[in-house]
């Protein structure tokens, strides 16, 4: 590995299409990105798949003999099976072997693989994952906390909306970044206990524009929206399912008469280049804030091309410093 090249650790074995695509997307990120690969995972699985059967350059190999599924128990397979992929990649990370870490296997064993092997940021008390939210034609709006910390107290929300304001600053250049509390209404009296306790207490948090509804996500106003993980993962998952809606919407309707199909004919073409940004492989990864070093979380079906971006995020990551400045804006808080 080189000096002027970051390190990424990919976990080979974790997502619905482990090892093939994550080992393509490894061979794409070291031809376009300023990485080095460091494929984690059964070692003759992973030859297989690279050329002649040996690592090219910038790719290394790191064997391991376990492989933590989709469906296994992520605090209890984390702590009993220490060779496997995704808890190696972050004994990498924690021994500086890599600088980041890249997965989309287990989600949950992802986390807390992290969790164990990096350790928390100190003063922070749960981990949140920034998802960003794609907004067509300005870019991205983070939403915070995507699935990390399913049940929250008030002031580990407050944490939630420090870190996305940092990580929106740092990552996404955004100069003064707005925060919102999702919630059932504008008004701050609106919302469960959880929302009205939390929003005097976020109101000391710079940015803070009060709550906001879900019709804003996918608007950038605020620049991150900040919720509970539970509540964070529903909405998320409900607009991929309405984005899939609709998208099966409007390509039915250009498929429904010969008069549609010649229209399709030009339509299909534009409205597949505007869809792009909305597509998650395009997205890459969502970043775990509040574990002490980078950590992205790719989604189960990641393609080679989603590994690629998610190296990218990693790399943004490691280079804008994202860790160090979470960490100061946490002890500056107190």
């Amino acid at each position: 590995m080189t000096d002027s090249r970051i390190t990424v650790a990919i976990d080979a074995m974790g997502g619905d299409r482990a090892p093939h695509e994550m080992v393509a997307g490894a061979l794409l990120a070291v031809a376009e990105l300023p990485v080095d690969a460091l494929l984690v995972g059964a070692e003759p699985a992973i030859r297989d798949l690279l050329p002649d059967g040996e690592p090219p350059e910038h790719v290394e190999i790191l064997a391991t003999s376990d492989v933590i599924g989709m469906h296994d128990d992520p605090a209890s397979s984390v702590r009993t099976r220490k060779d496997a992929s995704m808890v190696r990649c972050a004994e990498a990370v924690h021994d500086g072997r890599a600088q980041a870490m890249v997965g989309a296997g287990n989600t949950g064993a992802t986390m807390a693989s992290a969790l164990l092997r990096m350790g928390r940021i100190k003063g922070v008390a749960r981990p949140a994952i920034a998802v960003p939210i794609p907004v067509p034609g300005s870019g991205s709006q983070l939403l915070v906390d995507g699935g990390a910390t399913v049940d929250c107290s008030p002031e580990w929300l407050v944490q939630f909306a420090r870190m996305g304001r940092e990580y929106s600053r740092v990552r996404y250049g955004v100069d003064a970044p707005t925060i919102g509390l999702l919630s059932n209404g504008e008004e701050s009296s609106k919302g469960d206990a959880l929302r009205k306790e939390a929003h005097p207490l976020l109101a000391d948090v710079k940015g803070f524009v009060g709550n906001v509804e879900g019709r804003e996500f996918m608007t950038g106003r605020p620049d991150v929206i900040v919720t509970d993980g539970f509540t964070g993962n529903v909405a998320l998952k409900t607009l991929e399912g309405a984005g899939k809606a609709i998208a099966d919407l409007v390509f039915g309707v250009l498929s429904s008469t010969p008069e549609a199909k010649e229209a399709a004919k030009v339509l299909a073409p534009l409205l597949l280049d505007a869809a792009v940004v909305l597509d998650p492989d395009d997205t890459g990864g969502a970043m775990l804030l509040g574990v002490n070093g980078v950590c992205v979380i790719s989604h189960g079906s990641s393609s080679a091309r989603a590994i690629v971006n998610a190296c990218r995020v990693a790399a943004d990551a490691v280079a804008a410093d994202v860790v160090t400045n979470i960490k100061e804006a946490i002890a500056d808080a107190g």
